[in-house]
């Protein structure tokens, strides 16, 4: 069976992560890579080993050297980048989030209706071990019906990138666009419902205080709460915390029912530990009624864990991408709309932190409402 053959396109931290990760399946590998960055060119040229590289990406695609293509370049890239690469018939996993905004979302959805070729959004968190043990959990009825999620992040400042895109609303759809869509990803796949409503208090008060570009001072978030009411009645919430890196976890994320409460607790990356030693990750049932809680440490291959930064997720969600792509037929398991969804939260998260009001998602209509 002939390797599948990658296409990587924006080689910064999260392009090269994705790279590290497709060398550990071993039946696929980097063929192409392509960036406007000549620094970033040359450190992806090297990991790749023997990948053509380019600085465009229309002589990428018209080089036809892949079998899919990654999308990992800025987020504002993303909508004129898919474009073109949905006008060929390969696959691609796109980085979160689809788009900046939930209209250029939309007009992405409607561009792949015709197209036969799928489309992955790439939704690391889904993929972290502890997690999906509490999706196993959850579905076997060990917390009964799902009534709240609780999601904790408390993390590092957002990171130094090419060209500082991601210091500024403008380039990321700010905080809760950019990081947080994985979470209400989460919310909407654990709780299995739409969001309606959405309120958030947050500010831009500790970190990138005292950087400034061209004169400008950094806008983005680096700590809220939000809340997101859901159809089915459920309600979720997330606590952010971008400075609060000496947590021993670095994600919890909790489903409560009437039986139990679930929790996936997840360290931060090795790189960023004090020993710079990789942690285990934990998942725990407090059981109703027993009155009991249980934990157990979910083992996750060292070899997995040093690919990235992200506890593992990267290369299990490779495995389904890839395993999608070799037979041909078959959906995403993260779709367009999943993409949309965890966009339209994000951006109403980030005008509720604005304006101080509810947003409430129903007062205009939202075409992915029926392609959930």
């Amino acid at each position: 069976m002939d390797p599948l053959r990658y296409g990587i396109i924006g080689t910064g931290m999260m392009g090269q992560e994705h790279m590290r990760n497709i060398a550990l399946l071993g039946d696929a590998r980097v063929t192409a890579i392509c960036d406007p960055d000549a620094d970033m060119r040359a450190q992806a040229a090297a990991l790749a080993g023997g990948a053509q590289a380019f600085s465009d990406h229309r002589a990428l695609i018209a080089a036809d050297l892949c079998d899919a293509y990654v999308l990992a370049a800025p987020n504002d890239l993303h909508l004129g980048l898919m474009r073109d690469l949905m006008a060929t018939d390969k696959p691609i996993l796109c980085e979160k989030p689809l788009a900046t905004t939930s209209a250029d979302c939309r007009a992405l959805m409607q561009a792949a209706e015709a197209r036969r070729a799928p489309v992955w959004v790439a939704m690391e968190y889904r993929y972290m071990p502890p997690v999906e043990r509490l999706r196993a959990a959850l579905q076997e009825g060990r917390a009964g019906t799902p009534r709240m999620v609780s999601i904790r992040e408390h993390r590092f400042p957002f990171l130094d990138k090419v060209g500082d895109w991601n210091r500024f609303n403008a380039r990321t759809g700010g905080t809760m666009v950019e990081k947080c869509c994985h979470f209400f990803d989460l919310m909407r796949l654990l709780l299995g419902s739409d969001p309606i409503r959405v309120y958030a208090s947050g500010g831009a008060d500790v970190n990138h205080r005292e950087e400034r570009y061209d004169g400008r001072v950094p806008d983005i978030v680096d700590h809220a709460y939000v809340t997101v009411d859901f159809a089915s009645g459920t309600r979720a919430m997330l606590e952010l915390c971008m400075f609060a890196e000496g947590s021993q976890w670095q994600e919890v994320v909790s489903v409560t029912g009437e039986r139990a409460r679930l929790d996936a607790c997840v360290p931060g990356p090795a790189r960023f530990a004090p020993d710079g030693q990789e942690r285990q990750s934990e998942f725990v049932i407090s059981d109703r009624a027993s009155k009991r809680e249980t934990r157990e440490a979910v083992e996750v291959d060292a070899s997995i864990l040093g690919a990235g930064d992200h506890h593992g997720s990267t290369y299990f969600q490779h495995e389904r991408f890839a395993q999608l792509v070799r037979s041909g037929t078959g959906t995403p398991e993260v779709s367009l709309a999943d993409g949309y969804w965890s966009v339209l939260v994000g951006e109403a998260a980030e005008r509720s932190i604005r304006t101080h009001q509810v947003i409430d998602l129903r007062e205009n209509g939202h075409p992915a409402a029926s392609a959930a």
